[in-house]
Protein backbone atom coordinates (compact mmCIF):
# COMPACT_ATOMS: atom_id res chain seq x y z
CA UNK A 1 0.00 0.00 0.00
CA UNK A 2 1.28 3.33 -0.84
CA UNK A 3 1.48 6.46 1.59
CA UNK A 4 -1.55 8.24 -0.01
CA UNK A 5 -3.53 5.13 0.23
CA UNK A 6 -2.71 4.35 3.65
CA UNK A 7 -3.74 7.97 4.79
CA UNK A 8 -7.15 7.69 2.30
CA UNK A 9 -7.53 4.17 3.93
CA UNK A 10 -7.10 5.44 7.73
CA UNK A 11 -9.48 8.96 6.75
CA UNK A 12 -12.34 6.93 5.63
CA UNK A 13 -12.12 4.76 8.29
CA UNK A 14 -12.07 7.51 10.72
CA UNK A 15 -15.14 8.97 9.27
CA UNK A 16 -16.59 5.52 9.53
CA UNK A 17 -16.40 5.48 12.68
CA UNK A 18 -17.97 9.50 13.07
CA UNK A 19 -20.65 7.68 11.18
CA UNK A 20 -21.32 4.53 13.64
CA UNK A 21 -20.34 5.85 17.26
CA UNK A 22 -23.56 5.60 19.54
CA UNK A 23 -24.02 9.77 20.27
CA UNK A 24 -26.56 8.95 22.97
CA UNK A 25 -23.89 7.03 25.04
CA UNK A 26 -21.79 10.18 24.75
CA UNK A 27 -25.21 12.10 25.68
CA UNK A 28 -24.81 9.82 28.72
CA UNK A 29 -21.83 11.10 29.73
CA UNK A 30 -21.95 14.63 28.97
CA UNK A 31 -25.46 14.57 31.55
CA UNK A 32 -23.26 12.65 34.52
CA UNK A 33 -20.26 15.15 33.85
CA UNK A 34 -22.97 17.88 34.47
CA UNK A 35 -23.86 16.69 37.64
CA UNK A 36 -20.60 16.00 38.68
CA UNK A 37 -19.91 19.85 37.72
CA UNK A 38 -22.92 20.97 39.14
CA UNK A 39 -22.72 18.92 42.88
CA UNK A 40 -19.37 19.87 42.64
CA UNK A 41 -18.10 16.51 43.45
CA UNK A 42 -14.71 14.90 41.66
CA UNK A 43 -13.53 13.19 38.70
CA UNK A 44 -11.12 10.79 39.05
CA UNK A 45 -9.54 9.40 35.26
CA UNK A 46 -7.12 6.33 34.68
CA UNK A 47 -6.07 4.80 32.05
CA UNK A 48 -2.36 3.07 31.06
CA UNK A 49 0.19 3.86 28.10
CA UNK A 50 -1.48 5.98 26.05
CA UNK A 51 -4.72 6.02 28.45
CA UNK A 52 -2.32 7.40 30.67
CA UNK A 53 -1.33 10.34 28.72
CA UNK A 54 -4.82 11.14 27.74
CA UNK A 55 -5.22 11.42 31.56
CA UNK A 56 -3.03 13.68 32.15
CA UNK A 57 -4.10 15.72 29.12
CA UNK A 58 -7.93 15.61 29.77
CA UNK A 59 -7.53 16.69 33.77
CA UNK A 60 -6.19 19.49 32.48
CA UNK A 61 -9.11 19.95 30.38
CA UNK A 62 -11.76 19.36 32.47
CA UNK A 63 -10.14 21.47 35.63
CA UNK A 64 -9.41 24.17 33.29
CA UNK A 65 -11.95 24.77 30.98
CA UNK A 66 -15.00 22.46 32.83
CA UNK A 67 -14.40 23.68 36.19
CA UNK A 68 -14.63 20.33 37.37
CA UNK A 69 -12.39 18.90 40.38
CA UNK A 70 -10.41 16.80 38.39
CA UNK A 71 -7.01 13.80 39.22
CA UNK A 72 -5.45 11.12 37.86
CA UNK A 73 -2.52 9.03 39.29
CA UNK A 74 -0.70 9.41 36.26
CA UNK A 75 0.78 13.04 37.41
CA UNK A 76 2.02 11.90 40.31
CA UNK A 77 4.94 9.14 38.87
CA UNK A 78 6.26 9.08 42.55
CA UNK A 79 2.99 7.93 44.12
CA UNK A 80 1.86 5.56 41.28
CA UNK A 81 5.44 4.14 41.36
CA UNK A 82 5.83 3.79 44.94
CA UNK A 83 1.95 2.29 45.24
CA UNK A 84 2.94 -0.45 42.35
CA UNK A 85 6.79 -1.23 44.02
CA UNK A 86 4.92 -1.27 47.42
CA UNK A 87 1.52 -3.21 46.58
CA UNK A 88 1.86 -4.36 43.08
CA UNK A 89 0.43 -3.57 39.72
CA UNK A 90 -2.55 -4.73 40.46
CA UNK A 91 -3.93 -2.91 42.74
CA UNK A 92 -2.33 -0.11 42.14
CA UNK A 93 -5.08 1.89 40.59
CA UNK A 94 -8.41 0.88 43.83
CA UNK A 95 -5.46 1.66 46.21
CA UNK A 96 -5.06 5.26 45.12
CA UNK A 97 -8.57 5.55 45.00
CA UNK A 98 -9.37 4.26 47.78
CA UNK A 99 -6.55 7.27 49.64
CA UNK A 100 -8.66 9.56 47.36
CA UNK A 101 -11.63 8.65 49.14
CA UNK A 102 -13.75 8.15 46.20
CA UNK A 103 -17.28 8.04 47.09
CA UNK A 104 -20.87 8.02 46.02
CA UNK A 105 -21.10 10.83 43.31
CA UNK A 106 -17.71 11.06 42.14
CA UNK A 107 -16.85 9.85 38.47
CA UNK A 108 -14.64 7.43 37.34
CA UNK A 109 -13.49 8.46 33.50
CA UNK A 110 -11.55 5.26 32.40
CA UNK A 111 -9.87 5.13 28.82
CA UNK A 112 -8.65 1.36 27.89
CA UNK A 113 -8.66 0.00 24.48
CA UNK A 114 -10.04 -3.06 25.73
CA UNK A 115 -11.88 -2.32 28.88
CA UNK A 116 -9.92 -5.09 31.20
CA UNK A 117 -10.24 -8.47 32.20
CA UNK A 118 -8.98 -11.52 33.87
CA UNK A 119 -5.84 -11.14 31.89
CA UNK A 120 -5.40 -7.64 31.25
CA UNK A 121 -5.80 -4.46 33.11
CA UNK A 122 -6.73 -5.95 36.17
CA UNK A 123 -5.74 -2.68 37.66
CA UNK A 124 -8.70 -1.20 35.95
CA UNK A 125 -11.00 -3.84 36.90
CA UNK A 126 -10.25 -3.37 40.45
CA UNK A 127 -10.80 0.49 40.05
CA UNK A 128 -13.79 -0.24 38.24
CA UNK A 129 -15.39 -2.97 40.91
CA UNK A 130 -14.39 -0.08 43.75
CA UNK A 131 -16.02 2.47 42.22
CA UNK A 132 -19.24 0.36 41.78
CA UNK A 133 -19.04 -0.81 45.19
CA UNK A 134 -18.65 3.11 46.70
CA UNK A 135 -21.21 4.04 44.23
CA UNK A 136 -19.21 6.13 42.09
CA UNK A 137 -20.48 6.37 38.20
CA UNK A 138 -18.03 5.19 35.51
CA UNK A 139 -17.71 6.12 31.80
CA UNK A 140 -15.57 4.32 29.66
CA UNK A 141 -13.98 5.26 26.50
CA UNK A 142 -13.36 1.94 25.29
CA UNK A 143 -13.03 -0.49 22.28
CA UNK A 144 -13.55 -3.94 21.06
CA UNK A 145 -16.65 -5.33 22.93
CA UNK A 146 -16.01 -2.47 26.17
CA UNK A 147 -14.57 -4.87 28.70
CA UNK A 148 -15.19 -4.95 32.15
CA UNK A 149 -14.76 -1.27 31.82
CA UNK A 150 -17.79 -1.39 29.43
CA UNK A 151 -20.00 -4.16 31.20
CA UNK A 152 -20.00 -1.79 34.20
CA UNK A 153 -20.20 1.50 32.72
CA UNK A 154 -22.96 3.94 33.47
CA UNK A 155 -21.84 5.83 29.89
CA UNK A 156 -19.88 2.78 27.91
CA UNK A 157 -18.93 4.95 24.78
CA UNK A 158 -17.42 2.22 22.33
CA UNK A 159 -15.34 3.32 19.41
CA UNK A 160 -16.71 0.89 17.15
CA UNK A 161 -13.92 -1.61 15.07
CA UNK A 162 -13.42 -0.16 11.65
CA UNK A 163 -10.08 -1.99 11.33
CA UNK A 164 -8.48 -5.15 13.27
CA UNK A 165 -5.16 -3.82 12.24
CA UNK A 166 -6.07 -0.19 13.51
CA UNK A 167 -8.15 -1.03 16.59
CA UNK A 168 -5.59 0.82 19.31
CA UNK A 169 -4.87 4.17 16.98
CA UNK A 170 -8.45 4.36 16.35
CA UNK A 171 -9.52 4.00 19.78
CA UNK A 172 -6.54 6.20 21.19
CA UNK A 173 -7.29 8.82 18.59
CA UNK A 174 -11.25 8.71 19.50
CA UNK A 175 -10.60 8.98 23.31
CA UNK A 176 -9.17 12.34 22.76
CA UNK A 177 -12.38 13.68 20.31
CA UNK A 178 -14.91 11.97 22.75
CA UNK A 179 -13.44 13.84 26.05
CA UNK A 180 -12.81 17.36 24.41
CA UNK A 181 -16.60 16.87 23.05
CA UNK A 182 -17.65 16.01 26.45
CA UNK A 183 -15.53 19.07 28.42
CA UNK A 184 -16.41 21.47 25.51
CA UNK A 185 -20.41 20.47 25.76
CA UNK A 186 -20.49 21.17 29.08
CA UNK A 187 -19.18 24.70 28.75
CA UNK A 188 -21.22 25.03 25.72
CA UNK A 189 -24.53 24.13 27.49
CA UNK A 190 -23.34 26.56 30.57
CA UNK A 191 -22.80 29.32 27.49
CA UNK A 192 -26.01 29.06 25.66
CA UNK A 193 -28.26 29.09 29.42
Amino acid sequence: MNLEKYVDTYLEETHKIADLIDKNEIIKGILILKEVQKNRSRLFILGVGGGAGHASHAVNDFRKIAGIETYTPADNVSELTAWINDVGWDIVFVNWLKTSRLREGDVLLIFSVGGGSEHTSKNIVKAVDHARDVGAKIIAIVSRDGGHSGRNADSKILIPVVSEERITPHCEGWQAVVWHILVNAIVADEAIR
